[in-house]
């Protein structure tokens, strides 16, 4: 059940690791109040995930990519399975877990300011272990970007890029991007091992910080000398510290019309990776992944952005 990414011949991927879940969205015209009948505008499945969300931004951006994490059999996966192929994202490294199911997502999506709620049954199912990381032929890619959520298990799979990075040629080394998005105290250590560290807006306030550069300030003594880390901060834009230690900043480049926020953040980390990869500099990076994540917020799901 694997989707080969397309791409040259020789290409090296971007590899993404985390979730992925069902999203089932339902379109609003206004938040409905609690214990009310109300009808949605429409409503569609879409393949979810923050780690599945930049693939597809990936893919559509035209990088060769990969996603891995875990689905269990069932009509969910069948449906998350076809996406990823239909987009052209190499799944042969996806977790098959023989029991659990696949989490699943309830999002109401607000019309009227584009504002997105979700609720998330994250359930039984097992993450991808870093036995399951053995299999990754780290030749194969030239940047994984980490969703921190099992912190245990991706310490070693970091742990093994470190090793594969310090036999390797320097252009056949392996560049590392970590999100941390939730505010759980184990995940917080993971920051010190990416070269690129996004940090989200909620993660800034949970520790009393106003802005994205007082966060970068306040957090840069978490990342390892010579990382740079990363916070967007919705309409405000984003902000970035440097190895150099300089601060840089990008404004927001909001649409017209506010339509549909759900995965902003993930459109944002995915075309920033997309434009470092390439060799962009920073300024230019942090800019790209505003537009694009402003793109993004202007229409329902993903295809339009590019």
């Amino acid at each position: 059940m694997a989707a080969e990414a397309g791409g040259a011949a020789g290409q090296r991927r971007i590899m993404c690791v985390g979730l992925v879940c069902l999203d089932i969205i339902s379109v609003v015209e206004a938040f409905p109040a609690e214990d009310s009948d109300t009808r949605c505008l429409s409503q569609r499945w879409q393949r979810g995930g923050n780690a599945s969300n930049s693939c597809t931004v990936l893919a559509l951006l035209g990088a060769p990519c990969a996603f891995m994490g875990s689905l269990a059999p069932g009509p969910a996966a069948d449906f998350i399975a076809a996406d990823f192929q239909r987009r052209g994202v190499d799944t042969a490294h996806v977790a098959w877990q023989p029991r659990g199911e696949v989490p699943c997502a309830c999002c109401i999506v607000n019309a009227s300011s584009g504002s997105r709620t979700i609720v998330l049954h994250d359930t039984n199912l097992p993450d991808a272990t870093a036995r399951d990381f053995e299999r990754v032929d780290l030749s194969q890619y030239k940047w994984i970007h980490f969703e921190a959520r099992n912190a245990a298990e991706q310490g070693a799979m970091l742990e093994r890029v470190e090793r594969h990075n310090r036999a390797a040629a320097p252009g056949r080394r392996v560049r590392i991007s970590v999100e941390v998005e939730k505010p759980r105290e184990e995940l917080l250590p993971l920051m010190r091992r990416g070269h690129v560290v996004f940090i989200s807006k909620d993660l800034a306030r949970h520790f009393g910080y106003q802005s994205a550069p007082e966060a970068l300030q306040g957090m840069r003594g978490r990342i390892q000398p010579g990382a740079t880390l990363i916070c967007a901060w919705a309409e405000e834009g984003a902000d970035a510290l440097g190895p150099d230690g300089k601060l840089v900043h990008s404004d927001a480049f909001p649409p017209e019309t506010l339509v549909d926020t759900l995965g902003a953040g993930d459109t944002f980390n995915a075309a920033v990776i997309f434009a470092l990869a390439e060799g962009r500099t920073l300024q230019d990076a942090l800019t790209f992944g505003c537009r694009i994540a402003g793109r993004k917020c202007g229409i329902q799901g993903f295809d339009g952005i590019v």
